[in-house]
């Protein structure tokens, strides 16, 4: 019911065409129920006394009925599809707003591949269920009523014939649905996983090619394909098993009408007519019942999809705005106060621990440590894009926690280890750092980060097209196009997480000197080669998720055992520092 009713706060912009729908719905069942009302007049009162003007009024009155209804569900159709695709449309738009409100701890609870399906399938099996489940669902019960009451209005004595196989048809269908219920559920994970394999292997096709590895991708696309498929096969043979016991109960009940009503005539206490309406109405209910326990199936497989949905719509960020947010980055000192951190609560390991750091305002700080020593961790708590467990990370002399989001972020730059380029052109890809930047402050940030060297040998220079994910471009030029985009924001910290490993040297030291003019941004790099934070004002050592030492290059090399190791690694013949060690 939760998940029931967090779908049905979307269907509010479009209620009225939904309300439209549903009473046009109940136009069109009048109409229709008239009919064998009519038909029996025209048989018992027109044919039987042979009154040809009362079978012509009758018959006018039929076929204006008919056409009637016939508008009327025309017109149904044209609210019920602006009701449905409205509603998708506003799903998609909700859940696409919901994931960027998400911090990265929520995004580590779902794969991007089951937030695809989520958006895409999900969303059309729930718009379909309005588009095509609307009319059954509504058209179904009130056919079934009036079909129901009218037949005991007609003949009580034959209408029993409902009673008995109403409650049967019932329990097969609750069996049915008990059955294929869980089996909607295992589709849609099996769907997930197709998308996954499908998204992985479009993203790591150059590796796939450049390893001869496509028949063993093939393999394993086919695997997750006939998982989708026999999981899809089960699923829909345990689903139409209604259509069979729901003919076998129904036409078992036309043939003892059938039986009873002839009966009933040779008796005298029924006329042909009298049984010709009826069979009509017993055809309606039949009818109804059908669509009805299609419903139930569609209703069961929706439940299923508004489930996933509502997990993404009713997933709490875990980064709460502050009531009274501040607004203004005042500097970019920076402190970590007793900061531990780990990924998911409960966990026994933390990936930092006990973290004390300070750095001043337009300080340039080197952050080494091993693969997994919790680098890119400690930085991303200072743009918040995760909150520290224990402890407390200022920014500007004030806790992380106290400024509005957008501040922060705007305040804090960041070029993240897998550098990100958006399809569209350089130019577009540039702007999101500065979206009113004219060509010459474009340009100034692209000669900062040395990407004016391959732009200008470009035909179109900022206009060329980067194609989806920057394919046109080389890892290293990637990697610059992203420090440009970060210093158009004019940040107050900038951070670099091994954001030029695949820049070379010589152009790495260009883009050092670059930002070493900019006195008044406190300059984090995160590096794997010594040189790239050799003339740091400070260099921290993290061991483990733990502060291990911090200090110049200097004072480590004279005392610290896990520096003079990098150094000695890096720099043996390197320099004349190095061979005299």
């Amino acid at each position: 019911m939760k998940d029931l009713r967090t779908m049905a706060r979307y269907l509010r912009p479009c209620r009225w065409d939904f309300f439209v729908a549903i009473l046009l719905l109940l136009v069109e069942c009048g109409f229709e129920m008239a009919i064998p009302l009519l038909m029996t007049g025209i048989i018992d009162d027109g044919v039987a006394l042979g009154d040809v003007p009362r079978i012509w009024k009758l018959g006018a009155a039929m076929a204006l009925c008919a056409g009637l209804a016939l508008i009327a569900g025309f017109i149904y159709a044209r609210f019920a599809a602006r009701a449905a695709y409205r509603f998708g449309g506003g799903l998609r738009e909700a859940e696409y707003e919901k994931l960027q409100s998400f911090a990265f701890s929520n995004l580590d609870r779902f794969s991007s591949s089951s937030l695809v399906t989520r958006m895409t399938t999900d969303v059309t099996v729930m718009q379909n269920a309005i588009n095509g489940g609307l009319r059954p669902m509504v058209r179904g019960p009130v056919m079934l009523l009036l079909g129901i009451g009218l037949s005991f209005a007609m003949n009580a004595r034959l209408a029993l014939v409902f009673v008995i196989c109403t409650p049967v048809l019932g329990i097969i269908l609750a069996l049915i649905v008990r059955k294929v219920s869980p089996l909607y559920s295992r589709q849609q994970t099996a769907m997930d996983r197709l998308n996954s394999r499908i998204q992985e292997g479009l993203t790591g096709i150059r590796a796939i090619k450049a390893f001869v590895r496509g028949e063993y991708e093939e393999e394993r696309f086919q695997e997750v394909s006939q998982e989708l498929s026999d999981a899809s096969r089960t699923t829909f043979q345990n689903a139409v098993l209604n259509l069979p016991f729901f003919q076998l109960v129904m036409y078992s009940a036309v043939v003892m009408i059938l039986w009873f009503g002839g009966q009933l005539i040779l008796a005298g206490e029924m006329q042909v007519g009298e049984l010709t309406g009826f069979l009509s109405y017993v055809l309606q209910v039949m009818n109804s019942l059908m669509m009805i326990s299609n419903v139930f199936l569609l209703l069961t497989r929706s439940l299923t999809s508004a489930h996933r949905i509502g997990q993404v719509l009713e997933e709490a960020p875990d980064l709460e705005e502050p009531e009274d947010p501040v607004r203004e980055v005042p500097d970019g000192s920076i402190d970590f106060d007793c900061v531990s951190f780990q990924y998911q609560a409960g966990s026994e390991k933390y990936a930092l621990r006990d973290v004390e750091l300070h750095i001043r305002a337009g300080e340039t700080v080197g952050i080494l440590g091993g693969t997994g020593s919790a680098k890119s961790t400690l930085v991303q708590l200072i743009p918040r894009l995760y909150d520290a467990t224990v402890g407390t990370v200022r920014v500007g002399g004030r806790d992380v926690r106290e400024y509005d989001l957008k501040t922060l972020r705007d305040a804090v730059g960041i070029v993240l280890q897998k550098n990100v380029l958006f399809s569209g052109t350089i130019r577009d890809n540039l702007k999101w750092g500065d979206p009113e930047a004219d060509d010459g402050t474009l340009w100034a940030a692209c000669r900062e980060a040395c990407a004016d060297e391959f732009l200008e040998r470009m035909p179109r220079g900022l206009d060329t097209d980067l194609g989806q994910g920057g394919v046109n471009v080389s890892g290293g030029q990637k990697q610059r196009l992203c420090i440009a985009r970060t210093l158009l924001k004019r940040p107050k910290v900038l951070i670099f997480d091994d954001s030029t490993s695949a820049v070379d040297t010589a152009t790495e030291g260009k883009i050092r000197r670059a930002l070493a003019q900019r006195r008044d941004v406190t300059k984090l790099i995160i590096a794997q080669r010594l040189t790239s934070v050799m003339d740091a004002d400070q260099i921290v050592i993290l061991e483990d998720g733990r502060v291990h030492a911090v200090g110049t290059h200097e004072q480590l090399l004279a005392g610290d055992p896990i520096y003079q190791e990098i150094y000695h690694s890096q720099m043996r013949g390197g320099d004349q520092d190095g061979q005299s060690l």
